[in-house]
């Protein structure tokens, strides 16, 4: 692999695009009917793992909304983070760049919002953008005509929303709220002008509080294990003992498992939950309690232990998960409506992501962090009718520094050279061009903190992933994908793959050189 070649796509950035591209927007922008530049409608919710919808194959959920984009569009079926931790994505999402270079590498830095990022880019060649939802970077929105967000994690009953600076608190759903606010956004806009609305769910975050709608969903069906519920690690480095974030010992009580009147948690979270829960109507609080008391009763007179406890908290712990996930699937499916009903479907580029991935379950975990698979994949839907067959998929490996350049390129925007992605747009016909990446590299910094997964970096190809965890640790995992796609057997040692890892280190140094990642060349062996 020559990562450092200038390749078709490193030309058009810094030379083609430039002037065809100016010329191509300041047409679009000046003319209506077939013509328009598109407009782009992004989704993105926190924590929902590609598992969790049946377009992936799901066997836990059903999501008919948001699999309609993947039916009326293309499905990525390698997509992958670059940093699996909330803030950091999001930052790697506007920018197109590195952790490392755009300056949120966790969820305790400040992203530095006077930086260059693909909506100011879009606002400057002429397109009205907004920025509804979730955001989670510690300073207000730039480069959007209208903001309106969840202060920090935000609330998911009766929330509070930062709109244009002013707090205001909003009564219902955060899920149904959000929406709402998209839908005023997208009927009040300029009709004479494309747009851009980054559309940002707080669901399906920890702690998983389901809506008004779905609190007894899944009461009456057992969801399925995953095969490794009870993975022993044997195998791996400490990293994977030594996490603070399994479904046995890491769920709170109260907080996360809702069984408020049966146990407690540590006083701060006792209190966080009072205020969560006070939050509510009380209407809000009857219903709440209808659906959770009962449940409570019997797990109080079940008196579990041992692996059975185990089972019962993947039961109540996933199944709140799932309801949250199905009020975000009921309000897509009220913006793709008003879409069809405004006539917007045909010219406007609808994108569902989440952050990263999340564990449901697998190798005994909930959260996410770890570059294993579950936490490392994204799913990533992209409906464009002028540009993508329906039903169509593609495996191509790709990643979230991908995206800021694939919007710009498909508004018809020059892609800044400093930007480290790849527009996916010769993706869109269902093919992979000879020269795409043959790689991925991923870098997680954020320990010791909460979870206290080790910070680690790590490169993926098609067939292998080899991760370095270092710090206070030195440790090696290397997993064939072919072999072993669960990720439960560490081959690093194992003599057969002797010609790999050396092959996947210097492909690993070269990923390092060409992003630019100075602290992880420093560890390198």
């Amino acid at each position: 692999m020559n990562v450092n070649q200038t390749n078709r796509r490193e030309f058009m950035k810094t030379v083609g695009m430039g002037a065809a591209a100016l010329a191509v927007s300041k047409g679009f922008l000046s003319c209506g009917g077939k013509g328009r530049a598109p407009n782009i409608v992004f989704i993105m919710t926190d924590d929902h793992a590609a598992h969790a919808l049946s377009c992936y194959g799901s066997r836990i959920n059903r999501t008919p909304n948001l699999d309609r984009i993947a039916d009326e569009g293309m499905r990525f079926d390698n997509c992958f983070c670059t940093n699996a931790i909330c803030a950091p994505s999001r930052a790697v999402i506007l920018t197109g760049k590195y952790s490392h270079l755009n300056g949120v590498i966790d969820n305790r830095k400040r992203f530095d919002s006077s930086q260059q990022a693909f909506p100011k880019l879009l606002q400057s060649a002429g397109y009205q953008t907004a920025m509804i939802g979730k955001w989670h970077l510690k300073t207000d929105p730039t480069g959007f005509d209208y903001w309106n967000i969840l202060p920090g994690q935000g609330q998911y009953y009766n929330p509070d929303l930062i709109e244009m600076g002013e707090r205001k608190r909003h009564t219902g759903y955060v899920t149904d709220i959000i929406t709402d606010i998209a839908l005023d956004w997208l009927k009040q806009r300029n009709t004479a002008k494309p747009f851009c609305l980054m559309y940002q769910h707080k669901a399906p975050h920890r702690n998983w509080m389901p809506g008004p709608e779905h609190l007894t969903l899944y009461d009456d069906v057992d969801i399925p294990e995953p095969d490794n519920l009870f993975d022993d690690y044997a195998t791996r480095s400490r990293a994977a003992f030594e996490q603070e974030m399994t479904i046995d010992r890491h769920l709170y009580p109260v907080w996360d498992l809702k069984l408020a009147g049966v146990a407690e948690d540590e006083p701060n979270l006792m209190k966080a939950w009072q205020a969560a829960f006070d939050r509510m109507t009380d209407e809000q609080k009857k219903a709440w309690n209808a659906a959770y008391d009962p449940k409570n009763k019997k797990f109080r007179d079940a008196k579990l232990e041992g692996k059975d406890l185990v089972r019962w908290k993947y039961q109540r712990y996933i199944k709140d998960y799932l309801r949250c996930v199905a009020s975000v699937d009921d309000n897509v499916g009220r913006l793709l409506d008003y879409l069809d009903v405004a006539g917007l479907a045909e010219n406007t580029i609808v994108v569902y992501t989440s952050d990263q991935g999340f564990f449901l379950g697998d190798h005994g975990w909930f959260d996410k962090r770890f570059m294993y698979e579950e936490s490392l994949r994204m799913p990533l839907l992209l409906r464009y009718p002028a540009r993508i067959k329906p039903a169509s998929a593609n495996d191509a490996l790709i990643s979230n520094i991908d995206f800021a350049p694939t919007f710009l390129s498909l508004c018809g925007q020059q892609i800044p050279a400093d930007m480290q992605g790849e527009s996916l747009q010769p993706l869109l016909a269902g093919n992979i061009p000879g020269d795409w990446r043959d790689s991925i590299y991923f870098h997680y910094y954020e320990y010791p903190a909460w979870h206290m997964v080790k910070k680690h970096y790590g490169i993926r190809t098609k067939r292998y992933k080899l991760m370095h965890f270092y710090d206070d640790i030195d440790a090696w995992e290397l997993y064939d994908l072919k072999t072993d796609p669960g990720e439960m057997k560490n081959v690093y040692a194992d003599p057969e793959y002797a010609d790999i890892v050396q092959m996947l280190m210097t492909d690993l140094k070269q990923l390092q050189q060409k992003y630019g990642d100075t602290e992880a060349m420093q560890s390198m062996p």
